[in-house]
């Protein structure tokens, strides 16, 4: 994604916020926390052509940041809107159309990977990384159990490096990186009260700075 540290790093999902100039604010504050390797960017409820405007907004920011920008779903939106990559939230078939046509110009990942079986045909495509959870699937302070186990699993036999969805509670990052997962991804955990994104992206860092293990090279 953007320059690999050696342990487990943030990735961020943009919150669902219809003022533009307040989702980017939100978005800015948080990367100036600390460390982020990309950040998702959802289309959620909006429009084709309202969801290019924020993407055109956002991608920006994001890069300034250096973070990768990741546009869910939409390979248009993020083409013009010069994003780093696409994130296919959905079946296998739009993840090999995206794959096949897009790498290695655009980071392409995501996968909606169950179970050991889908996430071993994901992983046969050879995508840029490989998604444990949905976007919105953080509703428990705690990581899911079943995406933890997944990402162990993963992390321990295959070099496609691999996202966990966290939970709401930002020490679930720690949760994750103990799997041997290369990224965690917060969404709730770091917008919920978007004035404290900063000092939340800041403790995650320092968190995984102490306690993440480290990866061999």
């Amino acid at each position: 994604m953007t320059v690999p540290k050696d342990r487990c790093r943030l990735v961020l999902i943009v919150p669902d916020i219809a003022d533009i100039e307040q989702r980017a604010t939100a978005v800015a504050d948080a990367l100036r926390g600390g460390d982020v390797a990309s950040v998702i960017i959802p289309q959620y409820g909006l429009d084709d052509s309202t969801f290019q405007k924020h993407a055109e907004k956002l991608v920006p920011v994001i890069q300034a940041a250096g973070a990768a920008a990741l546009i869910a779903g939409d390979s248009r939106v993020a083409g013009r809107a010069k994003a780093d990559g696409l994130h296919i939230a959905g079946n296998i078939t739009e993840l090999t159309e995206a794959v096949e046509k897009f790498v290695p110009k655009l980071i392409v990942g995501g996968g909606s990977a169950a179970d050991r079986h889908s996430a071993l045909e994901v992983g046969e495509l050879r995508p840029d990384y490989i998604f444990f959870g949905k976007l919105d699937g953080d509703i428990k302070p705690e990581a899911h159990p079943k995406n933890l186990a997944l990402g162990e699993w993963w992390a321990s036999m295959i070099e496609i490096p691999c996202i966990v969805m966290g939970g709401t509670d930002p020490k679930s990052a720690l949760e994750v990186a103990l799997t041997g997962a290369e990224f965690v991804a917060l969404h709730k955990a770091v917008f919920a009260d978007p004035a404290a994104a900063p000092s939340i992206v800041a403790e995650v860092n320092a968190l995984l700075d102490e306690k993440a293990p480290r990866f061999e090279d």
